[in-house]
């Protein structure tokens, strides 16, 4: 009798230790509701963040790479090197953009683009061929072009001028902004440095 009572005991006992070891699992299995929600609210605000700072580089990008869509549209209407692009001042191009392009056999064309780099508004040869090849033997074994000299100087600011320079006897980009004053680019390296000249 008491053998018998000693059993149930035990089984009783193990029983309920089962039930609570499985209380304690379904509640281990119970998600943290408070700690999900604040993940997720990391999250969003981080993705908000991330979300501005992206629109806020898509606006600058649109601006200051104003004269590298304009070289590309010189370049897609007259095929060669381009060496020198800025915005004209006065006249009846004021606004656009003037583009410096030397053709593969050392001819030298000034293309004309509008402000917005959608339209060519006009191009003729300039009668500098020397120049022109000159220019070509400048660059030769560079591997930065005017497009890629102004975007790299992009991030200081609007970019208004691109020209070639090889007065020191080295291959460089001279590159105006707006605010930021003018800078070199070395067009076989790629190096940026405060134009100290200006």
């Amino acid at each position: 009798m008491k053998r018998t009572f000693a059993v149930a005991a035990v089984v009783t006992s193990l029983a309920l230790a089962a039930a609570g070891g499985t209380a304690l699992a379904l509640a281990d299995d119970e998600p943290d509701t408070g700690t999900a929600r604040t993940a997720h609210t990391v999250t969003a605000a981080q993705a908000d963040t991330t979300a501005k700072a992206d629109k806020a580089d898509k606006a600058d990008t649109a601006q200051q790479t104003g004269i590298a869509k304009a070289l590309a549209a010189a370049l897609a209407h007259t095929p060669g090197t381009a060496v020198a692009a800025d915005r004209e001042d006065d006249g009846r191009d004021a606004g656009a953009w003037e583009v410096d392009v030397v053709t593969a056999d050392g001819t030298e064309y000034t293309v004309i683009v509008s402000p917005d780099s959608t339209e060519i508004l006009g191009a003729h040869r300039d009668g500098g061929d020397d120049d022109g090849r000159e220019d070509l033997a400048a660059l030769k074994g560079t591997t930065v072009d005017a497009r890629e000299a102004a975007e790299a100087v992009a991030a200081k600011g609007t970019v208004t001028d691109v020209e070639l320079d090889d007065d020191g006897g080295t291959a460089a980009w001279s590159v105006e902004t707006a605010k930021a004053g003018a800078w070199t680019v070395d067009a076989r390296t790629g190096d940026v440095a405060r134009d100290l000249d200006d």
